[in-house]
């Protein structure tokens, strides 16, 4: 998919977009992976740990497409990709910690925000790029899905749900703005 945009300016947010994307979708692996460093350690929490590999899987098929698009479209990935890595992997691990309903409402909290980012980002460039905005819907569609598994797995019944949901969502509202730039 070769970028359709000619001014410098709409490139720079397009570049913009894919960085945050990518690292959004880093992130998300590491937060389901550490999140099954917990639950895959006991039979007990064993569909659990199947249910977020399934997710996992979903979000990897994502980074492996922003992957592609970095290169593609000749942007650089966030520095800050060795410090989300460990701040996704320690937010899974300890949601995990703190119970299923936790990682639930982990999950929830992130997939809102970045369900609601996609959106917005489709609805931006969906004129100048429409194969672009149709990736970002088709994402959108997944995260909504997980969303919606973690709020049947009992998101809203964590202990601290609302505390937990605001700190997370104000995080990754926070990546986001500093991965626009970093």
């Amino acid at each position: 998919m070769k970028p359709r945009l000619k001014n410098a300016g709409a490139r720079r947010r397009v570049a913009e977009m894919l960085r945050v994307d990518h690292a959004g979708e880093y992130g998300a692996v590491a937060i389901y992976r550490g999140q099954q460093a917990v639950f895959g350690r006991s039979p007990a929490t064993a569909p659990i740990a199947a249910q977020l590999a399934e997710m996992e899987a979903e979000e990897q098929k994502h980074l492996d497409a922003f992957d592609r698009l970095l290169v593609e479209r000749e942007v650089r990935p966030t520095a800050m990709t060795p410090i989300w890595n460990v701040a996704g992997y320690g937010l899974g691990v300890v949601t995990a910690l703190m119970g299923e309903k936790a990682a639930h409402a982990c999950t929830e909290a992130v997939e809102s925000v970045i369900e609601g980012h996609y959106g917005d980002q489709a609805e931006e460039i969906a004129e100048a790029e429409p194969e672009l905005a149709a990736t970002f819907r088709e994402f959108r569609e997944d995260e909504l899905h997980h969303r919606d598994t973690a709020i049947e797995g009992g998101a809203h019944d964590a202990p601290g749900y609302a505390v937990l949901s605001r700190v997370i969502r104000a995080g990754c509202h926070a990546a986001i703005r500093i991965t626009e730039r970093v």
